[in-house]
């Protein structure tokens, strides 16, 4: 990925906030989703969004397949801490895969989709078991290609199920990607606990996170510390408190050690991609993987600038196609889809 940022916007905190906030989001009207409810086989639910404007319209007729993947491909986003179907990234991969003819769907973490989940739980950065059921649901319902690109904890928690599958991830999907993952949480649990990370996006993740644990509490009486949970003032606390002792592990280190996308990324054997800018604010670059360390069917872009989940482009105020454009591109050629430019 050949990116070069706007020289009006230097900067991982600049490439990472101006985007999210102001840039064009997407060339055409918002995204018209369809939403499913689906149960879960522990009794609670996910909310599904599935793209109604690609979804057999006159666009999901449009894609051109080749001899190695035949069919409308379907493309699958998971999205990051906090975020939905109507985050900044998820609206630009909307608005990419109807453009190039894709079907295209947002399955919500639990509690992420506007209603409170039923359960003593919530999601986590490792979350592998529930990426593989969701895109094992999908795969019995789609006879095209299936691609798969997660951003940051989404994108960790789809190559952590890439890595845990091993071979047999390709009975499911075609490739996946992440973009701008922390896929060693420790070090990016470090960056975003420190000066200005701590100021800004720190506390702009807990005004949410907090009352949705607060919630769930209330469903569940006794589920956690309180007062603990108040008292958090970072993202390790948080973990601490709630996280990490709602979905099976001891403590936060334990949490981000096991859960951490990077020490498997060797056992990855469908086609991956890893998308991380050198200057992501969450993601130190001394943390990065190397060629050494990932398997042979894992690709790695690490350009020097970007921000997290920003990759703007253009002009005052700039758009945020140019990353969908590079990742979904890469995803489908990987399938032997040909989309029309």
């Amino acid at each position: 990925m050949n990116y070069v940022a706007p020289w009006w916007l230097p900067g991982g905190n600049l490439q990472t906030i101006w985007p999210a906030l102001w840039s064009r989001r997407v060339f055409g009207p918002h995204p018209v989703y369809r939403r499913e409810r689906w149960d879960t086989p522990d009794g609670d639910f996910i909310d599904v969004d599935f793209l109604e404007s690609s979804a057999g319209g006159a666009a999901a007729g449009t894609a051109r397949a080749t001899p190695g993947g035949a069919g409308v491909p379907l493309l699958v986003l998971f999205h990051g801490l906090e975020g939905s179907s109507r985050s900044h990234y998820s609206e630009a991969f909307a608005d990419f895969a109807h453009e190039k003819g894709m079907k295209f769907a947002v399955p919500h973490f639990r509690g992420c989709s506007g209603e409170l989940n039923r359960g003593p739980r919530a999601y986590h950065s490792g979350d592998h078991e529930e990426i593989g059921w969701i895109l094992a649901r999908l795969r019995a319902r789609h006879t095209g290609p299936l691609l798969a690109v997660g951003v940051s904890l989404g994108g960790n928690a789809l190559m952590r199920w890439a890595g845990e599958a091993g071979a047999t991830a390709a009975a499911t999907a075609n490739a996946v990607a992440s973009v701008c993952s922390p896929i060693d949480l420790a070090a990016g649990g470090w960056a975003i606990g420190r000066g200005f990370n701590r100021l800004v996006y720190t506390r702009m993740f807990l005004n949410t996170m907090k009352p949705k644990a607060l919630q769930k509490l209330a469903q569940h009486p006794g589920l956690f510390d309180r007062e603990a949970l108040l008292a958090a003032r970072d993202l390790y606390e948080f973990d601490n408190v709630f996280t990490a002792p709602l979905h099976g592990f001891k403590s936060t280190e334990d949490y981000w050690a096991r859960a951490s996308a990077k020490p498997h990324l060797h056992r990855i054997r469908i086609p991956a991609l890893v998308v991380n800018a050198r200057n992501d604010p969450f993601v130190p670059a001394w943390s990065l993987p190397q060629g050494h360390e990932v398997g042979e069917q894992v690709t790695l872009w690490q350009p020097a600038h970007g921000g997290h989940v920003g990759f703007p482009h253009g002009p005052v105020p700039g758009h945020v196609r140019t990353m969908p454009d590079a990742v979904g591109g890469w995803l489908a050629m990987q399938a032997g889809v040909a989309a029309p430019q």
